[in-house]
């Protein structure tokens, strides 16, 4: 199965840059109500994911040894970059098969899809992959679950 056909493109995508402000971050992933979003630069380069567990912590700021809640003003100067620390969600390609595909989403909302030049390109969420493989399934009639039995 090619996973394009449960690929939600780019242009259908809430995303980041990695130069908004951790402010236009926070407004932009409250507007759309999402727990985590990718993160691109300007030129389309996947660089990650964040969370809004990633923002709550940038809201902690750690001054001599005690936290402090940083201000708005502080969050202006702040940017979407500095809250990536490694990628909890890597990308996949678009040549990935679903077995990968579901592997890459067990601990994710949705996976990264990225072409040959890294480039994001779109989401696919766990919930079609969940589908996809539930469907999958043959049913099993009620007969069949009775022989089995006896």
């Amino acid at each position: 199965m090619n996973i394009a056909y449960f690929l939600l493109p780019k242009s259908h995508t809430a995303y980041l840059y990695d130069d908004y402000t951790v402010r236009q971050g926070l407004e932009k992933m409250r507007y759309h109500g999402y727990a985590a979003v990718p993160v691109i630069s300007r030129d389309g380069k996947y660089l990650g994911t964040v969370s809004e567990g990633d923002f709550l912590w940038c809201l902690l700021a750690e001054e001599s040894g005690r936290h402090a809640t940083r201000s708005l003003k502080e969050l202006e100067r702040l940017h979407v970059r500095d809250l990536l620390c490694g990628d909890n969600a890597p990308p996949v390609g678009i040549t990935i098969s679903m077995e990968e595909l579901l592997t890459s989403a067990m601990n994710q909302n949705f996976v990264p899809v990225v072409d040959d030049l890294e480039n994001f390109i779109g989401i696919i969420t766990r919930k079609d992959i969940i589908r996809y493989f539930a469907d999958q399934r043959e049913p099993v009639s009620v007969t069949q679950r009775m022989r089995k039995i006896v």
